[in-house]
């Protein structure tokens, strides 16, 4: 019972950091219809900065720094670069396939600093533990919880009551109402871009921090589980990542957790467990699970 624990409390923790970028997902296509395959590469650019600025300026001053780089990098990528292609839905496309060339650019430089080393981001729970009844759980972990909670309760305030929340909301119902209105596309299209690019190093911290061994070049890949978690949420639901966030956090978690009495799968079926989940659900409900009529089919 106390490793079924262990494991469901590990799996929240996850979901919970997952959320930061699959939420990071959500807005983006909601504001531009655009899929961004180089989210992975620009939260590792995030862990990267924390990682090599975290000796002179303080964990917190290199945190800021990261967050403030990876939201400029992402806003400008997409208002320099991937709306001089246009607004329209099939632009959008053109978008997201030119993501996946950015994506290799920002990955194979990251790659060639990094190399084989494990980068230590200086966070301020490091090793510690902490004993919740019969359960013991990293600090790292609570943390992730406790911050997530807080940080996607503030994008969500950010949803309902601004402007800006209103703006994105009338652009993902209807582009060309929303102009005729006077919503100004191209500011909430860079506003949504930066927010997703700062939740990308903020998430970064959690995934490089104790029990991982570290920041390493393939931790962009390991946030791209992330991707299924918005699709089964319905790729324009924010509160349908949240819930598939968990749900692939979970999932992940107890295969792991498991994975002894699951070896008739294959040894690392943790690995892909959360795109056999992401299958499963599409073949029942193909626009997600928070996902409407109305809504891009996935």
């Amino acid at each position: 019972m106390t490793g079924f624990l262990d494991n469901v409390l590990n799996g929240l923790a996850l979901g919970a950091v997952y959320a930061l970028v699959a939420l990071g997902f959500v807005v983006m296509f909601k504001a531009s219809g655009v899929l961004n395959f180089a989210h992975g590469s620009i939260l590792l650019l995030g862990g990267y900065l924390i990682a090599v600025l975290h000796d002179d300026l303080g964990f917190a001053g290199a945190l800021a720094v990261a967050v403030l780089t990876t939201a400029a990098l992402a806003g400008a990528l997409d208002r320099f670069l991937l709306q001089r292609a246009g607004q329209d839905e099939q632009s959008a496309h053109i978008q997201t396939i030119a993501t996946i060339g950015i994506d290799i650019l920002i990955f194979t430089d990251l790659a060639r600093r990094i190399g084989g080393d494990l980068l230590t981001l200086g966070d301020p729970w490091g090793d510690s533990v902490t004993e919740l009844g019969p359960v013991t759980v990293a600090d790292s972990r609570l943390a992730a919880i406790v911050v997530s909670t807080v940080v996607i309760g503030a994008v969500f305030a950010l949803f309902r009551f601004t402007s800006w929340g209103l703006s994105l909301r009338a652009a993902a119902e209807d582009l060309e109402a929303a102009a005729l209105m006077g919503v100004r596309l191209r500011r909430v299209r860079a506003l949504a871009w930066c927010l997703a690019g700062a939740l990308a190093a903020l998430a970064a911290v959690f995934l490089a921090a104790f029990p991982a061994p570290g920041l390493e070049r393939t931790t962009g890949q390991i946030a791209l589980h992330a991707f299924p978690a918005a699709i089964l949420g319905g790729l324009t639901s924010p509160v349908g990542a949240l819930a598939g966030s968990l749900l692939i956090g979970l999932t992940e978690a107890l295969v792991v957790g498991y994975e002894s009495d699951l070896h008739v799968l294959g040894d690392g079926f943790g690995e892909v467990a959360p795109y056999a989940v992401m299958l499963l659900v599409l073949l029942v409900r193909p626009t997600g699970l928070f996902g409407g009529k109305g809504a891009a089919r996935v």
